[in-house]
């Protein structure tokens, strides 16, 4: 069925084809890379600005969806039942399909993983922010795991910025929910839509609290439900928000620990050849120390010899002078012949 309306999944899809072209162009594309980051700042000045103001809109939201509800005690348990429903997936993601993936392909331990960065695990919770766990995930797996700092200083970062697996689970979840709430039935293709666009949303998603609320909008938009009905998500948000995001950290931390078994011999590789230029520079800085030092100990030895035995030639007569004494005799005689 053909539904008007703005195509999300193509306008996400023509960005990030737009996006992969401009970093291809380099330098041609400064311009317009330059552009966007302005706009970017002019937004996220806006949206702080708007920050001041929205615990009072959201209680606004919350209360006036609250009134216009008919019978409160069926959508309460609606939502009970759509919390549990996040929680188990997110479990299920969390605790099984990521460790599993871990275990096929480094045929590690994952819990003793797991046991290591369990205190990354324990920030997420609380900050519900994947870019303030960031500290906490580096030394967790720097030193409790031993994983190469270049692996995480490369890994983490970018799992934080476009690894959203546990926002994605959740704003597909959501977006059913919603859709039931509102006695919509969703087919094959619907379904497949929101999954795409719960994906590709989430790799836009900031990776701060409640980003997923900001790119939920997307996703009903490319199904044709109803946006107002996200202020009823917002109540219950506060636990969810923390439970994806510590999925998400998760998920960047094996990640992270599968590149470094999968680099593992390159970067030892590397290293070794680092060692054996060290080693040739440390040779070759040892061998000219040490030309120099005899070089100047054979200058210094001519130098005392030139003190007392020199010789002066002025044309075919030489004066031989050793211990203060002077004798003249030709340049046949080769005078420093002589025994001394």
């Amino acid at each position: 069925e053909f539904k008007d309306g703005m195509n999300v999944l193509g306008l996400i899809g023509f960005f990030i084809a737009f996006g992969i072209a401009m970093g291809k162009m380099g330098e041609q594309a400064k311009l317009m890379v330059e552009f966007f980051n302005i706009l970017n700042e002019i937004v996220m000045k806006l949206v702080i600005m708007i920050m001041w103001y929205s615990p009072l809109g959201i209680a606004c939201l919350i209360c006036g969806k609250i009134i216009a509800i008919k019978d409160l005690e069926v959508v309460a348990r609606q939502l009970g039942m759509y919390m549990i429903t996040v929680i188990v997936g997110l479990i299920i993601h969390g605790g099984i399909f990521l460790p599993l993936i871990y275990f096929v392909v480094t045929r590690k331990n994952p819990f003793s993983f797991f046991a290591g960065i369990f205190q990354a695990w324990i920030t997420a919770l609380g900050t519900a922010s994947s870019a303030g766990t960031l500290p906490v995930t580096f030394r967790c797996l720097e030193d409790n795991l031993g994983i190469d700092k270049r692996v995480t200083r490369f890994v983490l970062p970018v799992g934080a910025t476009i690894n959203m697996d546990g926002t994605a689970l959740y704003e597909a979840v959501a977006a059913i929910f919603i859709a039931q709430m509102n006695g919509v039935i969703l087919d094959g293709g619907q379904i497949v839509t929101v999954s795409l666009t719960a994906t590709l949303a989430s790799i836009g998603a900031a990776s701060i609290p409640s980003a997923g609320l900001v790119t939920m909008l997307l996703i009903l938009t490319a199904v044709g439900l109803p946006t107002e009905d996200i202020s009823l998500l917002v109540a219950v948000d506060w636990l969810l928000d923390r439970m994806r995001t510590s999925v998400n950290v998760v998920g960047d931390s094996f990640g992270a620990g599968i590149v470094y078994h999968l680099s593992k011999s390159e970067l030892d590789t590397i290293d070794s050849q680092h060692r054996m230029h060290e080693d040739i520079e440390m040779t070759k800085t040892q061998s000219i120390y040490d030309d120099t030092k005899n070089h100047r100990e054979s200058n210094s030895n001519q130098c005392v010899y030139a003190a007392h035995n020199s010789v002066v030639i002025d044309e075919c007569k030489v004066t031989l002078a050793a211990n203060g004494k002077s004798a003249d005799c030709s340049v046949e005689e080769e005078p420093w012949k002589r025994e001394k």
